[in-house]
C-alpha cells in the first residue's frame, strides 16, 4: 500500500488566484460580512461583481462563504441564506428563482485519494432554475441540480438530480416527482428570493 506523500503535493492555483482570494478574504471580513442582512444586499452584490461574479438579482446573506467570486454566476430571484458555503474552486452556476437554504455546502473540489500526492481535482456545480436546496444539504463536485428539483434537508447529493424531482438522504435518492399547485386564494407562488 502506497502512503500519502504530502511533500509531493502541488497547489494547482496560480499566484493571481491566490492573491485574488487573499484580497477577497480581507474584503469579505471588513466590508461584506459586517453588513445588515436585509438592508445591504445591493452593496454585497457590488462587492462580488467587483471581484468578477456574474450576478443578476441575487440576494446573498452576509455570512455566506464564497471561495472565488469570479467563478460564481447567479440569475434573477436567487436567495442564498445564512452560513451557506460556496466552495467554487471549479465554478458554480445558479439559474433563476433558486433558494439555497442555511448551512448548505456546495463543494466543487475534492482530492484524488488513489494517488500518493493527493492532487486537488474537481468539477463545476450547476443549480438550474426553480430549484431548492434545503438546509444543510451537501452537493458534490460535478452535480447538476435539475430545473424545478428539491434537495431535502441534510441530503448528500453525489450525482445529478433529475428535473422536477425531490431527493433526500445520504446518499440522496429519488423520493417523488415535484408537482407545483396553485397557491391558496389564486395568488401566484412567490419564493423567498422574490420577497427581498
Amino acid at each position: 500500500m502506497q502512503p500519502n506523500d504530502p511533500a509531493s503535493f502541488k497547489n494547482p492555483h496560480s499566484l493571481g488566484n491566490k492573491i485574488g482570494r487573499l484580497t477577497w478574504g480581507v474584503v469579505w471580513w471588513l466590508l461584506f460580512r459586517p453588513t445588515f442582512p436585509r438592508l445591504m444586499g445591493g452593496w454585497r452584490r457590488f462587492l462580488l461583481r467587483l471581484y468578477g461574479a456574474k450576478l443578476k438579482n441575487t440576494w446573498i446573506h452576509p455570512t455566506v462563504r464564497i471561495w472565488a467570486p469570479w467563478k460564481l454566476e447567479a440569475g434573477d430571484d436567487v436567495f442564498v441564506d445564512r452560513d451557506v458555503n460556496l466552495y467554487n474552486a471549479y465554478g458554480i452556476r445558479i439559474g433563476d428563482r433558486v433558494v439555497i437554504s442555511q448551512g448548505s455546502f456546495l463543494c466543487t473540489a475534492t482530492h484524488d485519494f488513489q494517488l500518493s500526492n493527493f492532487p486537488l481535482t474537481g468539477k463545476p456545480i450547476v443549480v438550474e432554475s426553480d430549484s431548492w436546496i434545503a438546509a444543510e444539504a451537501f452537493v458534490a463536485p460535478g452535480v447538476v441540480v435539475g430545473a424545478g428539483s428539491v434537495v431535502g434537508a441534510r441530503a448528500v447529493v453525489v450525482k445529478t438530480v433529475a428535473p422536477w424531482t425531490v431527493v433526500a438522504g445520504n446518499p440522496a435518492r429519488y423520493i417523488k416527482d415535484r408537482v407545483v399547485k396553485a397557491a391558496v386564494g389564486g395568488e401566484n407562488l412567490t419564493t423567498e428570493a422574490q420577497r427581498h
